[in-house]
């Protein structure tokens, strides 16, 4: 049935909810929330309204909207913003990645707690530390916790575990008490795990004096080297704490939070402050439309970012007054479970860090354009240069070809795929080479070519779609590696198969260097400063280096034999040395009597052997 837009905004009920509008295609375009489904949906099909050019994008496309009806506002936002995760509508300002921070976990409901590392935070009896910006920085943390405190770093449940093992190496380097011979208390431990604890909120200068103070009285008593270690264990300390760059005198928990934008980027960047104490700063790029506004960037922000963290802090500093201030509040203090409150400093040091967080973003954002177009120039400028080379419009998709065995032994080929002059790692694929024996690289690459085009011409009558198809999707341009033998091989199995695909060679000199490119029955000249020809180095490497890891990969399996295994009187040694001196099977192939008795360890009647095998009988 057709969907009536006008009929059917007349049976949307005024209640919050959220409304999801779709294209012709059925794909989803926009996802939205609204405290009036019916005000909010009928507000974009009215002529008089304008809210930018995004929306009015976007309003064109729409063939049809559902929605889901809520309890409140609030239940709506977290809806929609479940929803805009799940979907990635073209049309929502998105985050362009999602991180998972560190955070150093005390696990107080067991018995004799541990310091862990840990990516999530559960409703638990543990003690959550973070979260951290550095996963290095929190592992080096744990590290020297334990070992100033000497803590477990084992699994053992206890008391289930007392006595029922050896004490681990940590226990015989004096780095464990021995929890688990019983050599001390719980409570004794405790006090340990608290000195522990009151060391990661920051307080470290009662751990500094103390090992000050057996520093001394191991110099003291002429114990050197006890004394560099305690020496070693003050500078470790000092590091950890300075890593804490800002201090907030009132000691609360809080994330600044600033967004710098121009026409084309938006790039937000957060202060991790806890404890007082500036624990790291992340940034995040979100996409952005033409007409997006500060305002509506920071709420999509605070909405995206502290649905997807499990810590949320007290208090959040932001640039700008938000409209969704309250509705803001109450999400972040239901997932908290306690009141979060979203300030806007004016004046003071409060307000020196939201601006600092702004300045941070705009370098970060000046910096990323910089390295996008570098970027861009080593990938889509490459293309748009080999295809004006080659004199094909619109190259997007290339893949090459390459073929690897020993000395003609468990043949093996490659497949790489290089999209927009990126490597798209999940088209890669391997072939074992089936119906080739012996070294004949020319048959082993047509019986990989007629595979690869035969599956795709088969999965395309199946109905498979280039998404769910595994070589569906045919490429722009083939680049085999080699000259002239080898682009004819390929024409001729897309002439069996039906299919016109340009194929060009990438030729290499007597070095074994990419030289220039074989098209159309020519050598074209390539400039080797280029971006192109440097792309064209990349993409061959990528096919020998797949061909190669694929080769041993089997060959560590099963052990690949060569073909003069099989040759009467050719030993270790004269294998070793006839695969020293030529380069491939077909090398040793094309050498005379002569030439193969050079060879060291080689004689006239082993070289007649060798050459008698390879040309009477078919390796």
């Amino acid at each position: 049935m057709s969907f009536d837009i006008q009929e059917e905004l007349k049976k949307i009920p005024d209640s919050p909810g959220v409304y999801i509008m779709h294209d012709k295609s059925d794909a989803i375009i926009y996802i939205g929330k609204a405290k009036s489904l019916t005000k909010r949906v009928h507000q974009y099909f009215q002529p008089s309204h304008d809210e930018g050019i995004k929306k009015k994008q976007m309003v064109e496309h729409i063939d049809h909207f559902e929605y889901i009806v809520t309890d409140s506002e609030l239940e709506a936002l977290v809806l929609e913003n479940n929803l805009i995760k799940e979907h990635r509508p073209k049309y929502n300002t998105m985050l362009r990645d999602d991180k998972t921070y560190p955070y150093i976990k005390v696990t107080l409901g067991e018995h004799f707690p541990r310091v862990v590392f840990s990516r999530k935070v559960y409703k638990d009896k543990a003690r959550y530390f973070g979260p951290f910006t550095s996963a290095g920085d929190v592992r080096e943390t744990i590290e020297l916790t334990n070992k100033l405190f000497h803590l477990r770093t084992c699994n053992r449940v206890f008391p289930r575990d007392f006595k029922r093992e050896r004490p681990c190496l940590n226990y015989h380097i004096k780095q464990c008490p021995g929890i688990c011979l019983g050599n001390i208390s719980e409570e004794e431990y405790m006090k340990s795990v608290k000195s522990a604890m009151e060391f990661l909120e920051g307080k470290a200068d009662p751990v500094i004096d103390a090992l000050t103070e057996k520093m001394n009285e191991a110099s003291k008593n002429l114990e050197f080297e006890k004394a560099a270690t305690y020496r070693d264990e003050i500078s470790a300390v000092k590091m950890c704490i300075q890593k804490q760059k800002i201090t907030d005198t009132e000691g609360e928990d809080r994330d600044i939070l600033a967004i710098a934008l121009d026409k084309e980027d938006a790039c937000a960047v957060v202060f991790f402050i806890r404890g007082g104490r500036m624990i790291g700063r992340d940034h995040f790029f979100l996409n952005l439309r033409e007409d997006d506004r500060k305002e509506d960037l920071i709420s999509t922000f605070i909405q995206q970012f502290y649905s997807g963290t499990p810590f949320v802090p007290k208090e959040l500093f932001v640039q700008t007054e938000l409209s969704e201030q309250k509705m803001l509040e109450d999400f972040l203090s239901e997932k908290k479970g306690s009141a979060v409150h979203i300030v806007t400093p004016k004046r003071g040091q409060k307000e020196r860090l939201v601006e600092l967080a702004w300045k941070n973003a705009s370098l970060i954002l000046t910096k990323d354009r910089e390295r996008i177009k570098k970027e861009e120039g080593r990938t889509i400028g490459a293309m748009k240069e080999l295809s004006g080379i080659l004199g094909l419009p619109g190259i997007q998709r290339m893949e090459a070809y390459d073929i690897s065995n020993t000395m003609g032994y468990q043949s093996v080929g490659s497949m790489v795929v290089f999209d927009h002059g990126k490597p798209l790692r999940n088209d890669y694929r391997k072939f074992r080479i089936k119906t080739v024996e012996g070294p004949n690289d020319y048959a082993s690459m047509r019986e990989v070519l007629t595979r690869r085009f035969t599956h795709g011409l088969e999965e395309k009558a199946g109905g498979e779609s280039e998404e769910t198809g595994s070589f569906t999707r045919f490429p722009d341009v083939i680049m085999m590696d080699g000259g002239r033998g080898q682009v004819n091989i390929a024409l001729d199995v897309l002439k069996e198969l039906g299919l016109t695909i340009p194929v060009c060679g990438m030729v290499k000199d007597d070095h074994h260097r990419t030289r220039g490119l074989f098209f159309n029955n020519k050598e074209l000249p390539i400039d080797k400063s280029s971006e192109a020809f440097k792309l064209i180095t990349r993409l061959q490497d990528e096919a020998h280096r797949f061909a190669i890891e694929y080769h041993r990969s089997l060959r560590g399996r099963n052990q690949v034999r060569s073909f003069l295994d099989d040759i009467p009187g050719i030993g270790p040694a004269r294998r070793r040395a006839l695969m020293k001196k030529y380069v491939s099977a077909e090398a040793i192939r094309n050498a005379s009597v002569e030439d193969l008795a050079k060879t060291d360890t080689m004689n006239e009647k082993a070289a007649q052997q060798v050459w008698d095998y390879l040309h009477k009988t078919k390796p």
